[in-house]
């Protein structure tokens, strides 16, 4: 077995948690949480439970520097909430000792803040960093990919990817509830599935333009005298450089779904499809028409946990891993680009619904 790695995590809310779960599945990868920071005690407190349900003796540290500074971990998790992440990585970015980071979506919260850790991180090339945009590791999105990438269904033409869910779960002192907190759900929620849409296309993305709401939640709820601005249904369209278009159709009131997610991709040649959770995948050509449709019923046997996301999170993990392993040889899976590209789709069409009009990256690459 090779030297262990050794984690901390910055944030151990719901995610962050998780994450520990799940790094505890990769333990015969040997890999070992060894520390956490977070300056909310409850959160502390159950990330401790937690780790000694595991026998694995932790130190806990209230703030990231004191934890960075201890130099008791080689990888950081940062799954703290989006508003900090700037702040995280330019720290862990800036310390003297190399530590590897897997930050969770988003990125940061603005373009700025993307751009300041994309050039801070260029700097350090003894630093990998990973963006956790992990539902690229969902079984039956892989197989999609894989389907997409084999050009199976020719020249991609159209992606549309719906997700229909339940709200925005509590988290700690509701900073999920505020655009300022979260750079809006458009970010938050979707950077995930421009992400997606983006490597589905195989482009760049050039224009976007969307309408959304906030309609149905949170309006009755009320944080130190203020109204929640989160909007929680939107129409996204993205245009990409290749002549592709992308859309997305999110509602956060549509519990009685029987799949959350659903993604279609259609080229020239066919038409692939993803459903998430039934974990389905269904691709057929354009000449053998409905009755040649194939369903594939998707299972990654490397899945020790499928936790909140299917099995996502532990496969982000496990190829993390491996990168670390082999000292950057093999390149993070998701890089700071794909972040900062994910993040910018989603701050455009949130400018979008706030303008009225189409905005292009251009002018949120430049201005923002």
């Amino acid at each position: 077995m090779a030297d262990t790695v050794k984690y901390g995590i910055i944030g151990v809310g719901m995610m962050g948690r998780e994450h520990l779960i799940n790094l505890y599945h990769l333990r015969d990868q040997g890999v070992a949480v060894v520390c956490i920071a977070d300056p909310h005690v409850p959160s502390q407190q159950s990330a401790i439970d937690l780790a000694q349900s595991f026998d694995w003796p932790i130190q806990v540290f209230s703030g990231h520097k004191e934890m960075l500074d201890s130099g008791l971990c080689d990888v950081v998790i940062v799954s703290s909430p989006n508003m900090t992440h700037y702040e995280m990585l330019m720290d862990i970015i800036a310390h003297p000792k190399p530590h590897h980071v897997l930050v969770e979506k988003p990125l940061c919260t603005t373009v700025a803040h993307c751009k300041k850790v994309v050039d801070a991180a260029s700097k350090r090339p003894d630093v990998l960093v990973q963006v956790g945009l992990e539902y690229r590791y969902m079984p039956p999105v892989a197989k999609l990919i894989e389907i997409v990438k084999g050009e199976k269904v020719g020249p991609v033409r159209m992606v549309a990817i719906r997700e229909h869910r339940f709200p925005f779960l509590v988290k700690v002192n509701n900073w999920n509830r505020f655009n300022v907190n979260t750079g809006g759900t458009l970010v938050e929620k979707c950077c995930h599935f421009f992400d997606l849409m983006r490597l589905f296309a195989g482009a760049n993305p050039v224009r976007v333009m969307a309408s959304g709401a906030m309609d149905v939640n949170h309006k009755d709820e009320i944080y130190d005298g203020k109204i929640p601005d989160i909007i929680d249904n939107a129409y996204v369209i993205v245009e990409f450089d290749n002549g592709s278009r992308g859309m997305l159709d999110l509602c956060m009131f549509a519990e009685g779904s029987k799949n959350e997610q659903e993604i279609s991709v259609v080229g020239d040649v066919g038409k692939g499809e993803a459903f998430v959770p039934e974990s389905i995948v269904r691709f057929g050509t354009r000449a053998a028409g409905r009755d040649g449709v194939h369903t594939i019923q998707t299972i990654d046997e490397r899945i020790k946990y499928n936790g909140l996301h299917h099995g996502s999170s532990y496969l982000e993990h496990l190829n993390f891993l491996a990168a670390v392993r082999t000292k950057g040889v093999q390149a993070p899976a998701v890089d700071l680009k794909d972040g900062l590209i994910s993040v910018a789709i989603g701050v455009a069409a949130q400018l979008s619904i706030e303008l009225g009009r189409f905005v292009t990256m251009e002018e949120v690459l430049d201005e923002h």
